[in-house]
């Protein structure tokens, strides 16, 4: 028997792939993946073994511990809404206007990315300190930013920024102007024309930015500890708890703070990349339609 047309093609299309073959390239894959991600992570539930059930709810459930988690999640959670916000407008800005300096303004989006986080951390501390320069004009009104949640949601907003942009800038450069003419001819107002032709096709984007944002500041340390100024049950957070844990050579403890963080930032991961996949099937399947 002959051998039919779409068993041909999908033999040419294997054989001309530019990449090795689907073995050999899902075994490198594999490999990378389990010597950067999986095993450290798998030796977080091994140094768990040695530690009693009992131990590890009690150290969860400790009322320092439980309010470093609000600390950080409520102070990620916010930054993240924030920058959504103005990550949106960044983008907008840099994709629709030409004006001098926005390529330099561009580069500067992930500056916060080559920076190490401890520098960014000692410099917002200058910068939102009673003594320093932003700080100095709201101290004499009694608004202290410099250890506060307020100053660790400014650290966790600066960090966070470019992963918006980023998710954000590449779907906004590529949609089809012809729509928001089209939709501008039938007299729709510019901001309906956002809200119905724009923001659905931006949706995925920004959840994906969204859900990165909210997982990096969850486990933030670097740029968090100076601002904060870790001050038990007010603005401590889960990191630093780590980090004295370890210090008081309390491994297992230690572990088990980690190993929330872990969960909780896979979980608010998944939630969002799936949901974000829902969105984007949704809007393929209205257009295919």
């Amino acid at each position: 028997m002959g051998i039919s047309r779409n068993t041909r093609l999908r033999r040419h299309k294997s054989n001309n792939s530019v990449i090795p073959g689907f073995t050999l390239s899902l075994g490198v894959t594999l490999t990378m993946l389990s010597l950067i991600v999986m095993i450290p992570l798998a030796s977080v539930a091994v140094v768990m073994t040695g530690y009693s059930l009992a131990e590890f709810w009690a150290t969860l459930t400790d009322k320092m511990a439980l309010h470093a988690y609000w600390v950080s999640l409520s102070c990620a959670l916010t930054a993240a809404i924030i920058n959504v916000v103005f990550g949106i407008m960044l983008a907008w800005v840099l994709v629709r206007y030409d004006f001098p300096g926005r390529r330099l303004l561009d580069g500067l989006i992930e500056l916060p990315f080559a920076l190490p986080t401890a520098v960014a951390g000692i410099a917002l501390t200058t910068l939102y300190s009673d003594q320093g320069w932003i700080g100095s004009l709201f101290a004499p009104y009694g608004i202290k930013i410099s250890y506060t949640t307020t100053g660790i949601t400014l650290a966790l907003v600066f960090i966070g920024i470019p992963f918006v942009v980023r998710s954000v800038q590449p779907v906004l450069e590529k949609l089809d102007r012809q729509t928001e003419e089209a939709a501008a001819i039938l007299g729709a107002s510019p901001f309906t024309t956002f809200r119905r032709v724009i923001l659905p096709e931006l949706l995925p984007a920004i959840l994906t930015g969204f859900g990165l944002v909210l997982a990096r500041g969850i486990g933030e340390y670097g740029s968090v500890v100076f601002i904060a100024g870790n001050i038990p049950y007010e603005t401590q957070i889960a990191p630093l708890l780590i980090m004295v844990k370890l210090e008081q050579f309390n491994y297992a403890g230690a572990t088990s703070i980690a190993l929330v963080l872990i969960v909780l930032s896979f979980v608010i991961l998944f939630t969002i990349h799936r949901l974000a996949g829902q969105i984007e099937r949704r809007i393929k399947g209205g257009a295919d339609t």
